[in-house]
């Protein structure tokens, strides 16, 4: 057996790490393209633009609601954003519960206290994602929505996640930051739900550095959407105009994406199909090579062939020895990392969310959390430990990023080395 590099061995990986940046660092001729347009005929936003030229926001809402197989789509400045308009177009607010993961940027949690709704921590389950039985067991009579995250790239289980929000009469909002262009039995995720959410952010699949989208097949929650992220109504055929039916119009907010991120992501959304084939085609490659070592087992997955694979999760059936597996591969030069430790902030994971935990809020009256209106108990159990299940799964788990720039030697290198530290350590 080849001596571990961290006991002064050779390395399995000897190439260099690449970002996770997978739209990001394929930016080129056709983003350019796109932009100068922009700037060429000096139509920055999209409501006030010269009238002989389409706007590029409107043009990359059609394609990507075409795209992903929703009716409707609305671009807006990022998923938090998107996440906080869909809550209230669904009808969050004051003395509403929203369900959500407890494995998930803090992000989504957030938007739910944005939007005047107290969050509700759900258990995730081996697939890293809502876990259904959980979701059931956190359902109050003051539950108005569930915000269901598919998390790390992979779909939740839909099926009964659907099921189970139909049943109890429960909007059901997908957050799809991580996991643009995935599937769940063929159908794309962000349509199973009232109104799906997704991200451009620099970190994701595509991206324009920022920006996000909502999509949704209700035209009346369309309108809400429009509504509330555009409180100028210049969406409306008569911004100034008389409501054309009760509840049109509302007070909003600004989260118009702009003219440049429209025509970013219009490139970029051509991009998609085969940044996914290749991830795909990598996490395979690197799969293949280690599915029957002993010691390990690979993530859950709802549907495998829907999973977007911008990472490679497995467990340590030996937890004992999880964090001595990451910096062994770390020191063979795989960019691997653990997923939880409860002495390493990480806004993913609801124990590091402290801000709810202690309910901080910007001004003393405590809303939504102390709100006359919430007759819920939900922040009486608020603590590190209230979900462990959540915080167990994750304590075993390896993780690694497949970037869609990988080589198969790289590919082949990641394989090695896991295979190198699992036969010393496991």
């Amino acid at each position: 057996m080849t001596k571990l590099a961290i006991d002064g061995g050779p390395k399995a990986k000897t190439t260099p790490t690449i970002p996770m940046y997978p739209g990001g660092l394929e930016i080129g001729e056709a983003e350019k393209k796109q932009v100068l347009e922009v700037l060429d005929r000096k139509y920055l936003f999209r409501y006030y633009g010269p009238k002989d030229f389409p706007s590029k926001v409107n043009e990359f809402e059609k394609a990507f609601a075409a795209h992903i197989g929703a009716k409707h789509c609305l671009a807006v400045t990022n998923c938090t954003s998107a996440l906080i308009n869909a809550l209230v177009a669904v009808g969050v607010g004051p003395g509403s519960e929203v369900i959500v993961n407890g494995y998930t940027f803090f992000a989504s949690c957030a938007a739910i206290v944005a939007a005047k709704a107290v969050p509700v921590i759900c258990e995730i389950d081996e697939s890293l994602t809502m876990d259904p039985e959980d979701l059931e067991r956190k359902i109050t009579p003051h539950t108005k929505a569930v915000i269901c995250v598919h998390m790390r790239g992979a779909p939740c289980d839909m099926d009964r996640i659907v099921a189970i929000c139909r049943k109890r009469k429960i909007r059901l909002i997908e957050d799809v930051a991580q996991a643009c262009g995935g599937s769940y039995k063929g159908k794309r995720l962000g349509t199973f739900g009232d109104i799906g959410c997704f991200s451009f952010q620099y970190h994701k699949i595509i991206t324009a550095g920022e920006g996000g989208a909502c999509v949704t097949n209700d035209p009346a929650l369309y309108d809400r959407l429009m509504g509330y992220h555009d409180t100028a109504a210049c969406w409306r055929p008569d911004r100034f105009g008389e409501e054309r039916y009760k509840g049109e119009l509302f007070c909003g907010v600004n989260y118009r994406m702009s003219e440049l991120t429209g025509a970013v992501m219009l490139a970029q959304l051509g991009r998609l199909e085969g940044l996914l084939a290749k991830m795909r085609a990598n996490r395979k490659r690197i799969v293949d090579q280690i599915r029957t070592l002993k010691g390990i087992t690979l993530r859950r997955s709802n549907d495998e062939a829907g999973d977007t694979a911008i990472c490679l999760m497995f467990r340590v059936n030996d937890s004992s020895r999880t964090s001595a597996f990451v910096k062994a591969l770390q020191a063979e030069g795989v960019a691997a990392a653990g997923v939880f430790d409860k002495g390493i902030p990480d806004w993913h994971i609801y124990s590091h969310w402290k801000h709810v935990i202690s309910q901080a809020t910007p001004t003393p009256e405590g809303c939504p959390y102390r709100c006359p209106h919430y007759k819920g108990d939900a922040p009486s159990h608020y603590s590190v430990d209230m979900c462990p299940r959540t915080n167990a799964v994750l304590a075993d788990m390896v993780h690694l990023d497949i970037p869609s720039q990988l080589t198969d030697q790289d590919c082949d290198m990641i394989a090695e080395g896991i295979r190198k530290v699992a036969a010393a350590l496991l």
